[in-house]
């Protein structure tokens, strides 16, 4: 049986939205949107961390989940958090998960801090995905990549 390996991955929020539709969540509500969302699988693990950037960790079991795996939970429990947000509006939302893994070394000797090997996770709430990755250059900054050192999942038109 092959010895089990452990992924990690460290998440950010950009919140591109008009606080008239969802509210934007602070650390400590965005942290429990994974611990809680994430926690009907019992191969992943979350806790909150105390950096200026990554705010959620998440431990994973590569033989189960893959990155992008992961990454489309991480949108499936921000998406029902949401929806339980909406009161009765409807809403036009897109999440993008963007995720890279780290070949650099890290910023600090913080256990916070985004290791080489890890995956650094955006969480991106928006209401034009296109033009949020147009204006990030996601295009020409992950050209040449592989899904080994990259990923994206996008869910567009969401809450409508």
């Amino acid at each position: 049986m092959p010895e089990s390996q452990t992924g990690r991955m460290l998440l950010s929020h950009n919140f591109e939205l008009s606080e008239n539709t969802v509210p934007e969540l602070n650390r400590d509500e965005f942290a429990q949107v994974f611990i809680d969302g994430l926690s009907k699988y019992p191969q992943l693990k979350c806790r909150q961390l105390n950096h200026p950037h990554w705010m959620v960790e998440i431990l994973f079991e590569t033989q189960i989940f893959s990155p992008p795996q992961v990454g489309e939970k991480c949108a499936e429990a921000l998406i029902e958090k949401r929806i339980t947000q909406k009161n009765g509006k409807d809403l036009i939302v897109d999440v993008l998960i963007l995720g890279g893994l780290k070949k650099t070394p890290p910023l600090s000797d913080s256990p916070d801090t985004l290791q080489p090997g890890e995956w650094g996770v955006d969480v991106v709430e928006t209401h034009a995905a296109e033009t949020f990755l147009n204006t990030l250059q996601w295009d020409e900054k992950t050209a040449g990549k592989t899904i080994e050192n990259i990923f994206k999942v996008e869910m567009k038109n969401i809450l409508a």
